[in-house]
């Protein structure tokens, strides 16, 4: 990773956003602009220079991790110890710095308060990270194809184990057993196995519930592999899949290819979104769709962009976005199918194995 091209892209944006530093709080950000990933850590990037304050539990890791910046090992928290540089510098009051707010908690903007005595004006800064990380650099995508396809693989564990009266943690431990073994540092998220009526649930996390002799399973997981995550959703059904299941699948899988051909550079967020929803709509299911039909993901989950309605962020190459449109009948059934793709200036790549016919288990 290019850490120094990063930190100095955000060092002449300082002065556009009239700042003087910004003093980063948000750790995906940390690790993005320099390289660490400890879980204490606050970077102060100026103009000139670029320090990162950690504590001795990372004395060692942050000698070998971070690159571009000096590290301050601190006796007192990251980000007092930030704060009290801060105040060493330039003339008192004059001293512009921005500040996180969507990372930083009540409780830290005051202790940053006290710290800095009223001798720095901080400030609210623009999203100057987040705007950066949308647009993922080769070797991001190099990470993020990586992780997809460890993820895709759990999907075959998943088919193996779903049976009627397993439990769907069961089947969940089994494909987190196989991810720890195929390297990865964690889940991206609580893997979601919602079996039968659960399958309805969107965010149906594996509970102790066991898998009925009909009906479907949602099957949503994702891995974290060298810091970047993975997404991808499959739906398979149990026993016999009647008519109307089948319809309700097809019309699904119908929406996603719609709003993954819709991709490409110059559309905005909102426009993939309504192509799915205009499917479903012809279905006369779009009610049942209740979430949006993707999001951003890279070193979090959910970045930037938001694919819904409203959205006007238009796309750009090298921004990774999931697709992902569901539909959800509350105490009945629900299905979801979910791809990862980089969007092109000409369309956008899969990222993810498209194998996404219905599978009879």
């Amino acid at each position: 990773m290019d850490h120094a091209a990063r930190l100095q892209r955000l060092q002449s944006e300082l002065e556009e956003s009239d700042l003087h530093a910004l003093l980063v709080t948000h750790l995906p950000n940390v690790r993005y602009l320099c390289g660490f990933t400890g879980s204490a850590a606050a970077l102060l990037v100026g103009a000139r220079e670029t320090v990162l304050f950690t504590d001795g539990r990372y004395r060692t890791q942050a000698k070998e991790e971070v690159e571009g910046a000096r590290v301050l090992v601190a006796r007192k928290s990251p980000l007092v110890a930030a704060a009290e540089l801060l105040t060493t510098r330039g003339k008192a009051g004059q001293q512009r710095v921005g500040i996180e707010p969507e990372s930083i908690t009540a409780g830290m903007r005051e202790r940053l308060v006290a710290a800095v005595k009223g001798k720095v004006r901080l400030r609210a800064a623009p999203p100057l990270i987040e705007r950066a990380r949308m647009v993922k650099d080769a070797d991001e995508i190099v990470c993020i194809r990586r992780a997809v396809d460890l993820g895709a693989s759990l999907f075959r564990t998943a088919c193996k184990r779903i049976r009627p009266g397993v439990t769907e943690v069961e089947v969940a431990a089994a494909m987190e057993y196989e991810a720890r073994c195929g390297g990865a540092e964690g889940m991206a998220f609580p893997t979601i196995l919602a079996a039968g009526a659960r399958s309805a649930i969107v965010h149906g996390r594996a509970s102790g519930a066991r898998i009925p002799r009909r009906g479907f399973v949602v099957c949503d997981f994702g891995v974290i592999l060298a810091g970047y995550c993975s997404d991808r959703t499959r739906t398979v059904h149990v026993g016999r899949a009647s008519t109307e299941a089948r319809e309700l699948y097809e019309a699904v899988l119908e929406a996603q290819q719609a709003a993954i051909a819709t991709v490409r550079a110059g559309v905005t967020a909102a426009e993939v979104d309504g192509a799915a929803r205009r499917v479903l709509r012809r279905r006369r299911l779009a009610r049942y769709f209740t979430h949006s039909t993707g999001h951003g993901l890279g070193l979090e989950i959910h970045e930037a962009p938001r694919l819904a309605a409203g959205q006007t962020q238009k796309l750009e190459p090298g921004m990774v976005v999931t697709i992902e449109p569901g539909v959800y009948v509350p105490g009945k059934w629900g299905v979801r199918i979910e791809d990862v793709v980089v969007v092109t200036a000409s369309g956008c790549e899969v990222l993810t194995p498209t194998d996404k016919e219905l599978i009879i288990i």
